[in-house]
């Protein structure tokens, strides 16, 4: 298998030229209907396609959410499988949503979906749930090493029921979010400029100073506009890892559709709002 450069290179260079702004690719039935589109693969085609055209020439990462493709079946996944090779092709990195997670070779199967480069479905990063324990995630993570691409793990989500599981403490006294960064870091140790193993840290969930942030790694931060969370937040929920932060905005950039110039608009304000607040640390 040829061998992009890691993932964290990659992304880092992304960051610096571009910003580290995230726009998620979410073509839920609400949103289709909100650009006038009809809830059917044409509708998906239609939105998916304009907003790969405004954005994948200026965004750092594009984030499409595989399940609002899934659910239109092998026709829905045709739409991805594009929309993933002309972001790229683009110049955007892009981070599969599809928060993959079990044990085995079933883990791997996920895995080579999403990771090995000869899939038509093949991005720069996965996000993955590592609920069956971190070590069940170790087939993706030794692919991603293989190939070059990425991971990022939910370790402190912005849904409330996350907390549940996340914020529980374990015999050790470490809560289980600790534990999921502890391992990240881990994973992460003396890659430069940045590892390529990263965390989902929601935006929205104020002080974290009791988490030990730096691993090394990107931290992919959810919340932005739609569920409340600004990029003047940022610094008081990352502290001094705020730089290793890509903010994922969806709604608050996807609403403005389908205006391409409105949705670049509305992708600048963003991208400007979050340089000036991590400049500001």
């Amino acid at each position: 298998m040829s061998v992009l450069e890691p993932f964290g290179t990659r992304l880092r260079r992304a960051m610096d030229e571009r910003g580290p702004l995230c726009v998620g690719i979410d073509p839920h039935a609400s949103l289709l209907a909100e650009w006038g589109l009809t809830d059917d693969v044409a509708g998906l085609e239609r939105f998916s396609r304009t907003v790969v055209e405004a954005m994948a020439d200026r965004v750092a990462v594009l984030k499409p959410q595989s399940a609002f493709f899934e659910r239109f079946g092998s026709r829905g996944i045709a739409v991805l499988e594009k929309s993933v090779e002309e972001a790229r092709a683009a110049g955007a990195l892009v981070v599969m949503d599809a928060k993959r997670g079990d044990i085995g070779s079933t883990m791997a199967a996920y895995a080579e979906t999403f990771l090995h480069k000869d899939s038509p479905l093949f991005s720069d990063a996965l996000t993955v749930s590592p609920y069956l324990g971190y070590g069940s995630l170790s087939p993706a993570v030794a692919l991603a090493r293989e190939s070059g691409t990425g991971l990022f793990v939910l370790a402190l989500t912005s849904n409330p029921e996350g907390g549940e599981v996340q914020h529980a403490v374990r015999a050790d006294g470490r809560t289980v979010g600790a534990t999921m960064l502890a391992h990240l870091a881990a994973e992460n140790e003396g890659e430069e400029p940045l590892g390529s193993f990263g965390a989902v840290v929601g935006a929205t969930l104020g002080d974290l100073s009791s988490y030990d942030l730096d691993i090394n790694g990107p931290l992919l931060a959810p919340g932005i506009g739609a569920q409340g969370a600004t990029a003047a937040d940022l610094p008081g929920v990352f502290g001094a890892a705020v730089r290793n932060v890509v903010p994922n905005v969806s709604r608050g950039v996807l609403r403005q559709g389908p205006d391409t110039g409105a949705l670049r608009s509305a992708a600048t304000r963003f991208a400007e709002e979050i340089a000036a607040a991590v400049a500001a640390v």
